[in-house]
């Protein structure tokens, strides 16, 4: 296996020899000495890291020409990853350029040990991004496109898919909030037989009860007031395609009797109708919620979580899904930047960092709107914690005029409201994650009023 490529752009040959003998080992190391040297090497050679003096000649003091070269070093290859180097006295300089793109700075006297930390960490990114280019390439002709993941999870999820969609067994795909069940949904759609029929999507938490019915079924004309012509519901509109009921949970009891009939026959009954229709549809069923837990409490069928469950697809939570978060940043990126027209070329180290150290309750879907935000928020080529809103997880507890208590008890608050959202409201569990009795839990839910 070859070492990575480094190019080091340096005036002074002393300093570009000892950095040489000093990384040899580590990469295949190149040597360039002002900007038509570097340019050439960089062309030549396509580095994946640039060590970067700006201050070259012939005007070593001025800046201009290392400022120059880092324009043109992004020009050729936007995703090189250019650290910068400058003096101690420089630190406006190095800001400047992390503004226009470069990936980080380090102040002279070099100190090789902690340059080597800089180059692995911006080595170490630049890599994923090169995985998440050969990823989008890799599963681009697949139907699940648009879900993105290399992660061992996802690759099971994947695998799964595979395996499922050309037959018409029901499928229950379960995750938290935002982990992406709808898009499993339209995969399996996508890869069936039945990609040339309606894909049917219906929140059966989102509808009210009293409408909830008529949605699914359809109803005839009279059947209830307002009823003024006959209208096709949900399950008949998705005629020899797929119909995808989420937050399956959330169905009322009584709609979980005529659904678990409907899945036994394949035949409704239209609201206020007599006539049978018989409906070929694939139907796969969604939730955030614990059916297991719903079904020993009460609140659903067993006998319908087996119909519905037949096949049942996990999804991770963002947080457990490792180097798959960085993969989507810069995914979501990519797009959201080419639908605005922005011109962003990634995200800081300071972002990068902010990304992979927040918890993400919100899943793939908070990530979209995170980087969405970003992506109209930021004045320069790369995305800062700030466009995030990122910046600080602890500066919103930290507000002016509070103290100490109060910042304890903002975070304390919003610590066990994440915990809860995370254990779905169990106290149970939430109380076992944090470390606490379940007396101890209500009185703090109590306390704060805490939604469950």
């Amino acid at each position: 296996m070859h070492n990575p490529k480094l190019l080091i752009v340096d005036d002074d040959e002393e300093i570009r020899m000892q950095m040489h003998w000093a990384l040899t080992q580590d990469y295949e190391v190149f040597l360039a000495h002002d900007r038509a040297s570097a340019l050439h090497v960089f062309q030549a050679e396509q580095p994946i890291v640039v060590t970067l003096d700006l201050g070259l000649p012939p005007h070593p003091r001025d800046m201009d020409e290392g400022f120059q070269t880092l324009s043109a070093i992004l020009q050729e290859n936007a995703t090189a990853k250019v650290i910068v180097i400058t003096g101690n006295e420089d630190r406006e300089y190095a800001l400047r350029a992390i503004g226009q793109g470069a990936y980080d700075f380090f102040r002279k006297p070099i100190e090789i040990d902690e340059l080597k930390v800089i180059l692995r960490r911006a080595l170490h990114v630049a890599q994923l991004e090169q995985e998440h280019r050969a990823l989008q390439q890799r599963v681009g002709c697949e139907a699940f496109e648009a879900i993105i993941g290399s992660s061992p999870q996802m690759q099971a999820v994947f695998a799964t898919i595979r395996k499922v969609a050309a037959s018409d067994v029901p499928v229950l795909v379960v995750g938290e909030s935002g982990t992406g069940k709808e898009l499993v949904a339209r995969a399996l759609h996508q890869q069936s037989g039945r990609t040339a029929a309606p894909f049917v999507a219906i929140n059966c938490g989102a509808i009210p009860e009293t409408l909830l019915e008529s949605e699914l079924f359809g109803h005839e004309k009279g059947a209830f007031t307002g009823a003024h012509i006959q209208r096709k519901g949900k399950i008949e509109s998705a005629q020899g395609g797929t119909l995808f009921l989420d937050e399956i949970g959330e169905l009322p009891a009584s709609l979980q009797v005529k659904l678990l009939r409907f899945l036994q026959e394949y035949q409704i009954e239209r609201i206020g109708g007599r006539e049978a229709i018989p409906v070929n549809v694939r139907v796969v069923a969604a939730t955030n919620v614990d059916l297991k837990q719903a079904m020993a409490a009460g609140r659903f069928r067993e006998d319908l979580y087996y119909r519905l469950g037949v096949i049942t697809i996990p999804l991770p939570p963002l947080r457990e899904r490792g180097e798959d978060l960085l993969l989507l940043a810069h995914t979501l990126l990519q797009r959201y930047a080419a639908e605005s027209g922005h011109k962003v070329t990634g995200f800081s180290r300071q972002a990068l960092s902010a990304l992979q150290s927040y918890g993400w309750p919100g899943n793939v879907r908070e990530l979209e709107n995170r980087i969405k935000r970003a992506v109209l928020m930021t004045h320069g080529p790369q995305v800062t914690p700030a466009d995030l809103d990122l910046a600080s997880p602890y500066s919103h507890y930290l507000a002016p005029g509070k103290g100490l208590r109060d910042a304890r008890e903002a975070f304390e608050k919003d610590l066990i409201q994440r915990a809860l959202t995370k254990h779905g409201g169990n106290i149970s569990r939430t109380a076992s994650a944090l470390g606490v009795s379940r007396p101890t839990l209500h009185e703090l839910v109590t306390k704060y009023a805490l939604e469950r």
